[in-house]
């Protein structure tokens, strides 16, 4: 099925949607503000939604709310392990802390998907503020706990807070890594599908350096007093 043509809010934002697959896209941690933002920004380009949350009734009522935002756009809520046996793609929204008590109980349900990783381990108040795991990312991290999937990193450094404004584009470019090709393409068409480009960073490997911009991004932010600091790779 092809999007439409163009899809926003009535008096609100328009967004211009190019061609590709509608999917049904599964985000645990989904009631976060970066899950909330990716869930509306999919939703406003015509894919149907799955808030998950350890608590199914704050995923419901998460997911109320984003229909209320997308005029009535297909947003379900469900708990995190409901949500990843009813998504195409999960989306791992949790924070790093999250990871080693929430994606085992999924693990049967994520079991031949595309999952992406969108944690960054970051420990504010400490000595750094980027902490990896021993894994060497978390993307690598969720990859190790769901060895049946097909783990993809992406959208560590598009900010919440850009995420919301919908009546403005994203600007910054999109970085993707991953060992499967085919998996990293379905994910960049997803940023596509929200107005990004996409650009493939090689494989799952360089997803601590690419966890660690969004650290230098945040220290920018907090430095300049601004909130959207982003990436753009040149000479493309």
């Amino acid at each position: 099925m092809d999007l439409p043509p163009s899809i926003g809010l009535p008096n609100g934002p328009r967004i211009e949607a190019p061609k590709g697959r509608l999917v049904n896209i599964a985000i645990l941690g989904g009631t976060g503000k970066e899950g909330a933002g990716l869930a509306i920004r999919w939703a406003l380009a015509g894919h149907s939604i799955i808030i998950g949350s350890r608590d199914a009734e704050r995923a419901r009522a998460k997911a109320a709310e984003l229909r209320e935002i997308a005029k009535k756009l297909p947003i379900v809520g469900h708990t995190n392990a409901e949500a990843a046996e009813l998504g195409d793609v999960v989306v791992v929204a949790l924070p790093a802390t999250g990871l080693q008590a929430t994606l085992p109980e999924v693990a049967s349900a994520c079991r031949g998907k595309i999952v992406v990783s969108t944690v960054v381990p970051l420990t504010f108040g400490g000595p750094r503020l980027f902490t990896p795991p021993p894994a060497g990312s978390a993307a690598e991290e969720v990859q190790a706990l769901l060895p049946e999937a097909t783990v993809v990193a992406a959208f560590h450094h598009i900010a919440a807070h850009e995420l919301a404004e919908l009546d403005e584009p994203i600007n910054c470019d999109l970085l993707v890594c991953g060992h499967d090709a085919d998996a990293k393409e379905t994910v960049a068409e997803l940023g596509r599908s929200m107005g990004l480009r996409s650009i493939d960073a090689g494989p799952l490997s360089n997803a601590g350096p690419v966890e660690g911009i969004t650290a230098v991004l945040a220290t920018i932010n907090r430095r300049y007093k601004i909130k959207n600091a982003g990436i753009k790779i040149t000479g493309l």
